[in-house]
């Protein structure tokens, strides 16, 4: 409730639904949560609105439209769905049709849509920068298993019971959704528009929807773990682990191949100021460039520095890609670990891991009691790491930023894993080959 207050007198403010003020769903309802994406959640970049370019393999076009989509630090997207009065009986089967179509996304057609967004907003962008974009926005590569599960958020002015008894037991299966009313009331001749959370409240999400989210709790985990990483940068100038004027040096890892690097190596012998720069505690530019003396975010600067050197564009994790004078990653300096630590462990692990068999950075992680992030990072760059090309992504994928410790090797990971009698199914490594933690945590201990 909203009151107008004079001293010790209170009475209560006149409430109103949109259409009683004359306001309307796309032109206002619309733009408030466009101009003010909080209203979504913490950190949701606004990636489009009113999208309607849905194409079947048929080539028929559908007609449905999709309010607004954003997209957390965490890499999910989140699909909201508005009306301006009473949501109606079947916003939230909207809702999820538009959540099934936008799940198989990737960041070529999120990147597409972005920049058509931006561009009808006023500010021209490219397909090229709007990835840049996204990808500092997350710290990186978006995964596929949390893109997939993306989060709805129904806003209205008020909601049916079956919509809220439908929202439940969606809850209750998994999926994260959520109900916001929008009041508007009326003080001083003033319009005041309140966005409240009717449904999950704090303690249903902590008391009764946990205990059943066990397969959702995955896919949640690996969100909580991106937005770590996409708080790289903030958590360094929090913690004030760099100096104003701290000198870093570029050493490409993340997103890379042997010949990109090598592309980028003969780039900076060019310009050696092109492969350095210093820090700044300035949480949204914090590298100034040797090379022109502007301010930069770390991946918007490792793209720039790819596309420039190599003609190469690539999700990267740009903070990965600038290392302190002792050789520490802004990554590992952050999450506090480096290759200082003893990797034996590890090393034992990757060797007995035995042909015809894969296992994950994440089951790796696990055994060795570490992050996923700075063991990928640790074996993109270690030498010493044997069978290296038998881990893979938890997809089953090979990770973009591997390459060989050799330059001269061309065959491809699955050419390799292929001939060792690993399985692929469009493109994905045979699940049932997998090596997982119990199992490799059997085969170091046979051989000790």
């Amino acid at each position: 409730m909203l009151f107008e207050v004079d001293g010790r007198s209170a009475r209560p403010a006149a409430t109103h639904s949109l259409r009683e003020v004359d306001l309307e769903e796309r032109a206002h309802l619309q733009e408030w949560v466009l101009d003010q994406p909080q209203v979504l959640g913490d950190d949701v970049l606004i990636v489009t609105s009113e999208f309607d370019r849905w194409t079947g393999q048929d080539g028929t076009r559908a007609r449905d439209r999709l309010d607004v989509l954003g997209l957390d630090s965490s890499g999910r997207l989140v699909v909201a769905e508005l009306k301006r009065d009473d949501s109606g009986g079947d916003v939230h089967l909207q809702a999820i049709t538009y959540a099934a179509l936008v799940s198989r996304f990737t960041l070529e057609t999120l990147a597409d849509a972005y920049a058509q967004y931006r561009t009808r907003r006023g500010e021209p962008l490219t397909i090229a920068e709007a990835a840049d974009r996204i990808a500092e926005h997350v710290g990186g590569d978006l995964d596929p298993d949390v893109l997939r599960r993306p989060r709805l958020v129904l806003i209205a002015g008020s909601f049916p019971r079956q919509v809220t008894h439908t929202a439940v037991w969606l809850s209750e299966m998994g999926v994260d959704i959520s109900l916001i009313s929008v009041t508007v009331w009326r003080v001083e001749g003033r319009l005041v528009a309140g966005f409240t959370k009717v449904y999950p409240t704090a303690e249903v999400e902590e008391f009764t929807l946990a205990p059943v989210r066990a397969e959702a709790r995955v896919a949640t985990e690996k969100a909580a773990e991106r937005s770590r990483t996409a708080s790289t940068v903030r958590r360094l100038v929090d913690a004030g682990l760099l100096e104003d004027g701290e000198v870093l040096t570029l050493l490409p890892t993340h997103g890379t191949t042997a010949a990109t690097r090598a592309a980028i190596a003969s780039w900076v012998a060019e310009a050696p100021e092109r492969g350095r720069a210093s820090w700044q505690n300035d949480p949204q530019a914090p590298l100034v460039w040797a090379a022109d003396g502007q301010s930069w975010k770390p991946t918007t600067l490792a793209r720039h520095i790819l596309r420039e050197a190599a003609g190469v564009e690539a999700s990267i994790q740009g903070p990965a890609w600038w290392t302190t004078e002792g050789g520490v990653d802004l990554t590992e300096l952050v999450n506090g670990t480096s290759d200082r630590r003893d990797w034996s462990d590890l090393h034992r692990y990757l060797e007995a891991l035995p042909a015809g068999r894969w296992t994950t950075y994440g089951d790796l992680a696990q055994l060795v009691g570490t992050a996923a992030q700075p063991l990928g990072n640790h074996v993109m760059k270690c030498s010493d790491c044997t069978n290296a090309y038998r881990v893979l992504g938890s997809t089953g994928r090979r990770s973009p930023g591997f390459s060989w410790s050799d330059p001269d090797r061309t065959e491809s990971v699955e050419e390799v894993l292929a001939a060792e009698g690993v399985r692929f199914v469009n493109g994905a490594a045979d699940p049932v080959q997998r090596s997982r933690v119990e199992e490799l945590r059997r085969l170091v201990t046979a051989t000790q």
